[in-house]
């Protein structure tokens, strides 16, 4: 929201419409209820104010919202911050992954095989919007980078997820064969490759 009042000053329902129009609602989600906490809460800490209050033919009057001084100056550190510094995030998948021998190499290989699926149709889906919106000039690139930024990162996950189910189908990523013994769980290669299928 901090971001869009940068280029003009706007009402909530405007910054809505304008945060789905340009597909944002693909990067983090757009609510209107909690959208209007939000501006709330921006105003309660003097980050934002009200400029006008306008009234469009029958509809409800609507209040447009503008930076104060330290609201812009709060969101270039905020922003500037964000982009230097990377920080943990953890995505589920990560940790979905780190147990990924659980599967087995067959539950492992479709599992895999149906999220190659579901990124190859974002990538797509994904390549379609910057098409139809910065590809046709109606906005400016630089105000769908992080689109493309995401679509670079979904590449990368399909293509590192379409290589592990080769390794996985070829038996170059082999599964370990586990025994239960009175110490605990023990792990060993198998010394034959056709023993990991």
């Amino acid at each position: 929201m901090l971001g869009l009042l940068q280029e003009q000053s706007m009402h909530p329902y405007e910054m809505a419409s304008t945060l789905r129009e340009r597909h944002k609602d693909s990067s983090f989600k757009v609510n209107s209820g909690s959208l209007y906490d939000t501006v709330e809460s921006l105003v309660r800490h003097g980050w934002i104010e009200p400029v006008e209050t306008a009234r469009d033919g029958r509809r409800p009057e609507r209040t447009v919202y503008a930076h104060t001084d330290l609201g812009q100056r709060e969101f270039v550190r905020w922003i500037d911050e964000l982009i230097r510094t990377p920080v943990a995030e953890y995505p589920k998948f990560m940790a979905a992954v780190s147990y990924l021998g659980a599967l087995g190499p067959d539950g492992a290989a479709e599992a895999l095989a149906e999220r190659a699926e579901h990124l190859a149709q974002r990538v797509e889906e994904t390549k379609a919007v910057l098409a139809d919106t910065v590809g046709s000039g109606q906005v400016p690139r630089l105000f769908m980078i992080e689109v493309e930024c995401a679509l670079h990162a979904w590449e990368a996950e399909l293509a590192w997820t379409q290589r592990t189910i080769a390794e996985i189908r070829n038996s170059t990523l082999f599964w370990p064969r586990v025994e239960r013994t009175e110490q605990g769980w023990t792990w060993s290669a198998p010394t034959d490759r056709k023993e990991t299928k």
